[in-house]
């Protein structure tokens, strides 16, 4: 499973919300792609996609839902989804697959296949490149644009190994459609006084923009198309600098290419840029007219300020989270984050342990459900209550009371 966002359910909860709703749309999208593309087409599901169904879910005002038989990811159990046949559904099964097939060719192509692998690899992505085009048809969303921009991708790490080259690749970038010529935002990306590392993240913020901006179309909505459009483009430059952040030091280790290293940004500059791209999505959030606000708060806003935190204590930069105040603040002494795990009341025996496996894990039941560890004796929380939050995430701290208000644009990073 793929994707950057994960909603927390005490969240959910200081919104009013069903944590479900996550998982609802979670075994939506599994389900649309089993019934368009097969069951191998499952693997592919992409958890940042679930904001695409959501986004037009929250504009069109219509919720559609349909019962799922059991599955052993559900413990067996029935459960409300969203219906796989749905518009928003749909856009999401386009993402996960052409996501996916991207993803696979860069794996390939970066040499981390074995080599008995890359030939099954690659013909399982140019499947799922074409379902994606299938599925993009039925929802009258052109993907052709998205495809040329991914070869754009390509061309321009080629040209970023040698930074020299980077403002000199027109050559080596494939002609692009006039739809994808003209955005502004790829203009000025692609300019020849472009920073290189706004080169290099521009194709993954175009395709991103374009799925944001569908949603729009699918609800009925056209005045929401560019302030989402606005949305995906700083989306997309979250996803493709955390993916750069996280991976950086396995990619130096492996000499794979990272986009920091190639173009020489320091860490506390990326951090920059994702805290600028983090208030400017809000902002763009801001402008759209969306009818289940809290909803958009819980499954993309929070979740990347979730991300942002994590990024941010991960090189030092710390930030206080307050509306009035912005700082770097070290963690408190003792500070704990949650494990999800509780004190064992006793080990259990061996047959006790095997049934614990059987039982729990075999069946998918401890995705779903608080369980106990067949080896330790611990309760365990679902992983669908998994989090990366320290067990405050429901508390915006010196932020006041602009959690409560309806703008979603201040520059907190708070989450709310």
């Amino acid at each position: 499973m793929f994707g950057l966002l994960r909603p927390c359910a005490h969240g959910a909860q200081k919104y009013g919300i069903d944590a479900a709703e996550w998982r609802t749309q979670l075994c939506g999208l599994c389900l649309g792609l089993r019934d368009g593309h097969g069951q191998l087409a499952r693997i592919t599901t992409n958890k940042d996609a679930l904001v695409l169904s959501m986004l037009t879910e929250a504009q069109s005002g219509s919720v559609v839902r349909a019962t799922a038989a059991p599955c052993p990811l559900r413990g067996m159990r029935r459960a409300s989804v969203a219906a796989a046949d749905s518009p928003g559904v749909q856009l999401a099964t386009t993402a996960s697959l052409l996501l996916a097939a991207g993803k696979i060719r860069d794996h390939v192509g970066d040499g981390d296949a074995a080599a008995l692998a890359r030939g099954p690899l690659t013909k399982a992505a140019t499947r799922w490149a074409e379902d994606g085009r299938v599925s993009a048809t039925r929802i009258g969303l052109d993907v052709e644009p998205l495809v040329a921009a991914l070869g754009v991708q390509t061309s321009l790490e080629r040209a970023a190994k040698n930074p020299a080259a980077v403002h000199n690749s027109s050559n080596t970038i494939p002609f692009l459609p006039d739809t994808l010529a003209a955005s502004a935002h790829w203009r000025s990306a692609m300019a020849s006084t472009a920073d290189p590392l706004t080169m290099l993240t521009a194709p993954t913020q175009l395709c991103a923009s374009a799925f944001f901006a569908h949603t729009a179309v699918l609800a009925g909505r056209p005045e929401n198309v560019e302030a989402l459009r606005e949305a995906g483009w700083q989306f997309g430059r979250i996803a493709h600098l955390a993916d750069a952040v996280t991976d950086y030091d396995d990619d130096v280790a492996q000499d794979r290419f990272n986009p920091l290293a190639a173009t020489g940004t320091t860490m506390s500059t990326a951090y920059e840029l994702l805290r600028q791209s983090n208030s400017s999505l809000r902002s763009a959030i801001a402008a759209a007219e969306l009818s289940r606000v809290p909803t958009v708060r819980w499954m993309l806003l929070d979740p990347l300020a979730s991300v942002l935190r994590r990024l941010g204590s991960g090189i030092g930069t710390f930030v206080a989270h307050s509306c009035s105040v912005r700082g770097t603040v070290d963690l408190p002494h003792g500070h704990a984050r949650r494990t999800g795990q509780r004190p064992p009341t006793r080990r259990p025996g061996i047959g006790e342990s095997l049934a614990l496996i059987l039982g729990a894990y075999c069946t998918g039941y401890a995705c779903c459900a608080d369980h106990t560890r067949p080896c330790t004796g611990e309760r365990k929380e679902a992983w669908i209550k998994n989090c990366d939050c320290d067990g405050s995430c429901g508390d915006c701290g010196s932020c006041g009371n602009c959690c409560e208000c309806e703008c979603c644009d201040c520059d907190c990073d708070c989450g709310c």
